[in-house]
């Protein structure tokens, strides 16, 4: 029988969230800011920190060694101030979202992230949802047989995906699909060009994204498997499956509604902290691949000492984070109305 508590975090008929999901969310909101502004300063230092001008590495890039050149260079970045006045002007210049230019490529960091977010966008999102759909499924079957044959096949499976690197992942992926069997493209994300219908782009886009989503996604369906294993061992014990079970519920009914709707709160709790692990290894598959997302972006730009670049990857990745932390709490307050009250 539900609580008072419960009851006033169920969302009231015709409303979109309650009161305190909408308080909840408002704090989540009023938290990010700060957040963002100390992600900021760190990676400001992070970056200054690291040995040798960078006036004279874009000099150096530009092949140009006159003093007048370096001088109006460190002018322009703001290097002539003392560190307290770049780290303000850098806060400013993020706030306006005046990320100035990439001087390895010669293009606005804008317009070079909004040219690669899309690609790398679609590559995690693919990626963590095979992970989280096929952990689950696992995770599942493998608790619902603990101790059987099958158990034992996916926990071994499970480990071996979780002790092989993504990036040694892709390059066998690349030799028995790409070298041995000729299934799949090596590398790019389309080999489509001209008046070709959006069916056909559409289709040489999944032929290019298979195995950069497996290298990236096997690591974390092994997480996933482990995680749903765990929690639906823990959930078949309650009292209320066995309260279910008593009712004569159907087993398939007790499964999905019953079981994994709270077996699922670990894996969506696990989902929102591994968006940056998966932004990382991201710039590996990319690399492996050749996929033109903004992890390859970031390591041509870390190579290339291209501070303007690598800053402005850095704050949109932090945003990205940020909002779908934001967002994983909103899905959380949707499953677990009680998150709220705590």
């Amino acid at each position: 029988m539900p609580t008072s508590g419960s009851r006033r975090a169920e969302t009231a008929p015709g409303t979109t969230l309650s009161a305190p999901a909408l308080r909840y969310m408002l704090r989540r909101l009023a938290q990010a800011p700060l957040v963002l502004l100390i992600v900021v300063i760190l990676q400001f230092f992070i970056l200054h920190l690291a040995p040798g001008d960078v006036a004279d590495v874009i000099a150096g890039e530009a092949q140009s060694a006159d003093p007048q050149f370096v001088k109006k260079l460190r002018a322009d970045l703001g290097l002539d101030q003392p560190m307290v006045m770049q780290l303000g002007l850098h806060i400013w210049r993020m706030l306006r979202l005046d990320l100035g230019n990439a001087h390895s490529l010669g293009a606005p960091v804008m317009e070079l992230i909004a040219d690669r977010l899309p690609a790398t966008l679609l590559l995690m999102v693919c990626a963590i949802t095979l992970a989280f759909f096929a952990g689950a499924a696992l995770g599942m079957l493998a608790a619902l047989r603990a101790g059987s044959l099958l158990d034992m096949v996916i926990s071994v499976l499970a480990l071996l995906f979780y002790a092989t690197p993504a990036f040694l992942l892709g390059i066998g992926l690349i030799l028995i699909f790409t070298v041995q069997l000729n299934w799949l493209p090596m590398s790019g994300m389309s080999a489509v060009y001209g008046d070709a219908s959006w069916w056909t782009h559409s289709l040489d886009v999944a032929r290019h994204l298979v195995m950069p989503m497996v290298a990236l996604g096997l690591f974390y369906v092994a997480i996933y498997t482990r995680l749903m294993r765990s929690a639906v061992l823990e959930v078949i014990h309650q009292d209320y499956i066995r309260t279910a079970r008593a009712k004569g519920l159907l087993p398939l009914r007790i499964i999905w509604v019953h079981t994994a709707r709270n077996a699922v709160l670990p894996m969506v709790t696990m989902l929102g902290l591994q968006v940056g692990s998966l932004l990382g290894g991201a710039i590996l598959v990319e690399t492996v691949f050749g996929w033109p997302g903004i992890g390859r972006l970031a390591f041509e730009a870390v190579f290339r000492r291209d501070v303007p670049l690598v800053m402005g990857i850095l704050f949109f990745s932090s945003l990205l984070v940020l909002a779908v932390s934001l967002l994983i709490d909103l899905i959380y307050t949707r499953l677990d109305p009680r998150i709220v009250l705590r």
